[in-house]
């Protein structure tokens, strides 16, 4: 068996087992073996009733159709909650910007996608977040929409930056400051308007703080996140880029922000969870990885490096996104079927083998309906890749189901979250 040793290669990549468990394709791997292991009737959570496929597709297709109608999908991404409400906060962030070099705006909108993006974890029912503008008035969002126009409205105030002279950044001295006090100021929390895992969002800016600050070779001497622009495209000089190889710079660069005490050798492993249909070999054998918000940052990471003039490609080399929305939709389209009938009734952590193997269930069984919808929409891959079926698409037809079958729309589970996995 080849050597196993945790290695750091010449450009600070990860190598041996922990490289595997953060490569897109043992996410697949992994979340394949526990399908087909629950398909073979070895599972004592849930069976798979993979005729519901067809069912769950029409209900993405409707869904794609109502919401582009012209079938000009966009990707998955947080920016697509910036638009939120008819505004275009997007233009609004480019005036504020005007005068800047491409590369300078480029960094910009990824410190606003890291930190929004790190901060989009599953609201709760309660929370609401009201804005007000010259053009729409005042309005409320709730949800991944409210945290999104926040957190955009936060960076657009310079509540991410310790340069009086410059709002429109993002950089570790004024994260090590973030504070619980802080977020709710952002977020409008109060005891009437509770945020779910406001104090695990915190730490989690402290800890992206001290991340990039110990990483002056990676995040410069002001510790940015926009300093992956240039790790990632030679200072510019690169005109494509892969998608994995952006998820595998945020896994490399940033996994010690993840707060889900998931070790493997005495490196934090993140989003990467223990079950024993996972299958494998040595010493990661067992370990099915997600990483799931740093996939939902690479998807949103897409368009900003689009914007500055690259090109992406491979986006299919990322997976579906394992969370409320898409595995929700498989569990109510009957597609994930529990075994026990008071599932929906219990709450769980993200560490319960049921909720591991939905979320490996989850992304095993989007490839599968991705073709299917495909088929329906009549687009080829190349036209839809998987980042738009999520968009158009599979994350907004969970929403929908859940509303017409739960008062409020919550998703058909209850997982207690601290804001650093769902």
């Amino acid at each position: 068996m080849a050597d196993e040793r945790i290695i750091q290669n010449d450009t600070g990549q990860s190598s041996g087992p922990i490289a595997l468990l953060r490569s897109t394709s043992t996410i697949r791997e992994r979340c394949n073996h526990i399908l087909e292991s629950v398909e073979n009737n070895q599972s004592a959570h849930f069976t798979v009733n993979t005729g519901k496929l067809d069912q769950a597709a029409q209900q993405v297709e409707q869904v794609t159709r109502q919401n582009y109608p012209d079938l000009r999908i966009p990707y998955h991404s947080r920016w697509r909650h910036f638009e939120s409400g008819g505004v275009d906060r997007k233009a609004l962030l480019d005036t504020a910007m005007a005068g800047r070099t491409r590369a300078d705006q480029a960094k910009a909108r990824i410190d606003l996608t890291l930190v929004s993006v790190l901060l989009d974890a599953g609201a709760g029912p309660q929370w609401r977040y009201c804005e007000t503008t010259e053009i729409k008035g005042k309005h409320t969002y709730a949800r991944s929409e409210g945290l999104g126009v926040a957190s955009f409205n936060g960076f657009m105030q310079g509540c991410f930056s310790s340069d009086p002279d410059d709002f429109l950044r993002v950089d570790a001295d004024a994260l090590l400051q973030v504070s619980e006090t802080t977020l709710a100021a952002i977020f409008q929390v109060t005891d009437h308007n509770p945020l779910v895992g406001l104090a695990g969002r915190a730490q989690l800016m402290r800890r992206l703080g001290q991340t990039l600050q110990a990483n002056p070779d990676v995040f410069g001497d002001d510790g940015r996140p926009g300093a992956l622009y240039d790790r990632l495209t030679g200072n510019g000089s690169e005109t494509s880029l892969a998608a994995p190889r952006v998820l595998q710079a945020l896994l490399d660069h940033l996994s010690p922000i993840w707060l889900t005490g998931n070790e493997l050798q005495g490196r934090p492993l993140g989003d990467c969870w223990p079950h024993p249909l996972a299958g494998g070999e040595g010493v990661t054998a067992g370990w099915v990885p997600f990483h799931k918000l740093s996939q939902w940052l690479t998807y949103s990471l897409l368009e900003p490096f689009e914007w500055s003039g690259i090109a992406l490609t491979d986006i299919d080399g990322l997976t579906g996104l394992p969370e409320y929305r898409n595995g929700g939709l498989l569990l109510d389209t009957g597609v994930i079927v529990p075994r026990h009938a008071d599932f929906t009734l219990r709450q769980y952590t993200a560490a319960d083998e049921a909720i591991i193997e939905w979320r490996a269930l989850t992304v095993a069984l989007i490839d599968r309906l991705a073709p299917l919808v495909r088929k329906r929409l009549g687009k080829a891959e190349q036209e839809m890749p998987l980042a738009c079926i999520l968009e158009g698409g599979t994350w907004a037809a969970g929403r929908q189901i859940a509303k017409s079958l739960r008062e409020g729309g919550p998703p058909p589970l209850n997982i207690e979250s601290d804001g650093t996995v769902f």
